[in-house]
């Protein structure tokens, strides 16, 4: 069984779209909403494993929806407006059903539920719409076990680089981004992480002590962990002594 979430501003959208689920013993409706504010609170509430979700609404968007969830869901868009479908493949969006739709391609669209079921997939649905909101995101989507959770970077003491992705240190637990060191870098605020060394980012704010090593230094972290500045970034470490 799966819990399914009908996300639409318009009664009939999700009128439509509970009467074609009749059809599907195994999806179970949880619940249903009208606007994006309360979309985030039913969906991070419920932990739904399918959301029909429209995308202008009021309060916010479907696409604004997906940035405050703590986990993610499969998703079928459901909208009149054609323009936002290029958007939503780029996302990995399971499908896209532009009204008015039939019944036949609604099942179509369920029936592509099973054939997406790739976890990659969704962390770089929300993953790239967390990176999308501002020049300086303030929250990033990671594994945790078989979940997708979003944890604040407020929180996160140091970055490493783990081949082709990235493991983010928190005072809790370590997590994984799907992003290279280098791109987070990019998007983080360069005022707050700073690069000291090819294969690792510390928090400023996480930081506890700084020693003397050589020519180098060694960084002790809040948790106590020990980070080398290599010297490719000294700069980035001297720039910041008065």
């Amino acid at each position: 069984m799966k819990k399914v979430i009908i996300i639409d501003d318009e009664e009939a959208g999700r009128k439509l779209i509970k009467e074609y689920l009749k059809t599907f013993t195994d999806l179970v409706l949880l619940g249903e909403a009208n606007n994006g504010v309360d979309a985030v609170k039913i969906i991070n509430e419920f932990r739904p494993d399918i959301v029909f979700l429209d995308i202008q609404m009021p309060g916010m968007t479907g696409f604004d929806v997906l940035k405050h969830l703590k986990e993610l869901p499969q998703i079928i868009f459901s909208t009149a407006y054609d323009q936002y479908a290029l958007k939503a493949f780029e996302v990995h969006a399971v499908d896209y059903l532009l009204k008015p739709y039939t019944k036949e391609r609604f099942k179509l669209a369920v029936d592509r539920l099973t054939q997406n079921n790739n976890e990659n997939k969704a962390r770089n649905l929300t993953e790239s719409l967390l990176f999308e909101t501002s020049k300086h995101p303030e929250r990033i989507l990671v594994q945790s076990q078989r979940k997708l959770i979003t944890i604040a970077l407020e929180d996160v003491i140091r970055i490493e680089a783990y081949g082709d992705y990235s493991k983010l240190i928190t005072t809790e637990k370590s997590y994984v981004s799907n992003y290279r060191i280098s791109t987070l870098e990019e998007k983080l605020n360069g005022l707050v992480f700073i690069r000291v060394h090819r294969s690792a980012i510390i928090n400023l704010n996480k930081v506890k002590e700084l020693n003397k090593y050589s020519k180098s230094y060694d960084v002790t972290m809040q948790n106590n962990d020990v980070v080398r500045v290599s010297r490719g970034y000294m700069n980035n470490i001297k720039k910041l002594m008065y």
